[in-house]
């Protein structure tokens, strides 16, 4: 046998497409040629792939080896495709058996011992596998490296097979006594509970705790603004821990997208995203990108929470391209060669100073920022990107003796557990949170009683809010009376809804 095809997957955005890797050898002056756009690291493997089969004590052919690696028309990149070539020479060398290839997909990068080392995107090429041979009715088994099997085998009733070397896996086809055939990997997901920090840590913030209990309930976007020192970044940073259980859906999306910039491991499963950028991040980093798209903040934070701190800080265009993934929850990376979708369906919590010296407001009286100053500073952040943020409350500074003499916060089990309820009713009734519905879900779902009615269409003319602006105000509204378990909106749930648009600045 001089030709070999076994099967792989790459990497495009969050999918991972089937590729064929053919492996021929051929009479002639030995060469080892790989086609099918590869890119550098690709073509690395040719050098990898020599030194692991030698150092394993298989023989490397002196012949004319071309490696095929199909579609020609999509790019490879990584070291995931060695384990395949490996095989691929070895079985159409006559080397190891080539009987039961076609059961099996394959990924691994090679150590120069043969050795298996871990790879990107585990779970997405898992994932892709175990769907589109459901689809197909033909399902294939997953070789791949042990570092990676836990994070793999997270796909319910996807057969995952873990290697520590190349010879492990030859082994595994050579072998015949079924003990010396690679072992079926068991899933693991029934993890410890996720640990969040405590809200009880927090004294005092009544009113933002409420806001921000309001927000985990209805998946409202959030911006506290205050003095330093009020417990923004700690009200953030405990912002996950009352948030709604995870799904095994909304889990499994949010570690497939972790696991292409290899920054999941399987004892975070089920647990919320929190991502909190440095002001100082890019666009790229914020959104994704690189001549080979990979996932930005917003993406590794779906399914979680999106902290940015000091946002005025962040560069004015930077933040601008929050303003398309707020509303679709997903970011489109557009190339000159290549396209890649990338999830992004976040929890946007925002924390700022009120000026520039950051004590505006503040019992001791010590901002000495003018007007002019203050509206500055504000107007870093833009009105479009302002209207889109469903809760904007202020954060104010206790005096030290009113400090002192605050109890510890209510426990984090005890608001989530009102948060889970009140998400739980959103669920029956709409079958999505508040924050997703749609114009005519809102109509339907959302309308208050004619006092609501008549409070909301007043602030509105007064305040000059926009079409956005009363539709997102609406769906807080909607929220608070879930939490109340109240059927209608009431007038108090508008007011308290009405409240939490104020905070900045009229728009």
């Amino acid at each position: 046998m001089t030709l070999a095809v076994l099967k792989s997957r790459a990497l495009a955005g969050m999918h991972a497409p089937e590729v064929t890797v053919e492996v021929h050898l051929a009479n002639g002056l030995p060469s080892f040629t790989i086609v099918g756009l590869p890119e550098t690291e690709v073509k690395e493997s040719k050098d990898r792939v020599r030194a692991a089969l030698q150092n394993a004590r298989f023989e490397f052919p002196a012949r004319r080896i071309t490696v095929n690696l199909a579609p020609a028309d999509l790019p490879k990149e990584s070291g995931r495709f060695d384990l395949p070539i490996a095989l691929g020479i070895l079985a159409a060398s006559g080397q190891m058996p080539a009987d039961e290839l076609d059961k099996y997909e394959y990924a691994g990068e090679l150590s120069l011992s043969g050795e298996l080392r871990p790879i990107r995107g585990a779970l997405a090429m898992t994932f892709a596998m175990h769907r589109d041979g459901g689809a197909s009715g033909t399902q294939r088994s997953f070789i791949l490296p042990r570092a990676n099997a836990d994070e793999a085998a997270l796909v319910k009733d996807a057969s995952i097979f873990p290697a520590d070397s190349l010879l492990h896996v030859c082994a595994h086809f050579a072998a015949a006594d079924s003990d010396a055939r690679l072992s079926r990997h068991a899933a693991q997901t029934d993890a410890v509970r996720p640990r969040y920090l405590d809200f009880a840590d927090v004294k005092g913030q009544t009113r933002a705790k409420r806001a921000l209990e309001v927000a985990a309930a209805g998946g409202h976007s959030v911006l506290m603004i205050g003095p330093p020192g009020t417990g923004k970044s700690m009200l953030a940073a405990r912002f996950p821990g009352i948030l709604p259980p995870m799904t095994d859906e909304e889990a499994l999306e949010s570690a497939a997208v972790q696991s292409l910039t290899s920054g999941f491991t399987a004892a975070r499963w089920k647990v919320r995203p929190y991502r909190a950028p440095h002001h100082t991040a890019s666009g790229v980093a914020l959104v994704g990108g690189g001549s080979t798209p990979r996932p930005g903040e917003i993406s590794l934070a779906h399914r979680g929470v999106l902290f940015l701190d000091e946002l005025p800080e962040f560069d004015r265009k930077v933040l601008e391209v929050l303003r398309e993934p707020l509303e679709s929850g997903q970011i489109t990376i557009s190339r000159a060669a290549r396209q890649a979708d990338f999830p992004a369906r976040f929890q946007l919590v925002a924390a700022m100073n009120p000026c520039p010296c950051g004590y505006l407001g503040h019992p001791s009286n010590k901002c000495r920022c003018t007007p002019d100053i203050v509206a500055r500073y504000q107007d870093r952040i833009s009105g479009p990107l302002l209207d889109r943020i469903d809760m904007q409350i202020q954060v104010g500074a206790l005096p030290h003796d009113d400090l002192l003499k605050q109890a510890d916060g209510e426990p984090s089990d005890t608001v989530a557990m009102r948060v889970e309820r009140a998400f739980s009713a959103q669920l029956k009734r709409q079958d999505k949170p508040n924050n997703s519905l749609a114009t005519a879900e809102i109509d339907l779902h959302c309308r208050p009683d004619a006092a609501g009615e008549q409070l909301l269409r007043t602030a509105m003319a007064r305040l000059n809010w926009s079409a956005r602006a009363y539709h997102r105000v609406l769906k807080v509204a909607r929220t608070i009376a879930d939490l109340d378990s109240a059927g209608t909106i009431a007038q108090p749930h508008v007011a308290e809804a009405i409240q939490y648009r104020r905070a900045l600045r009229e728009q």
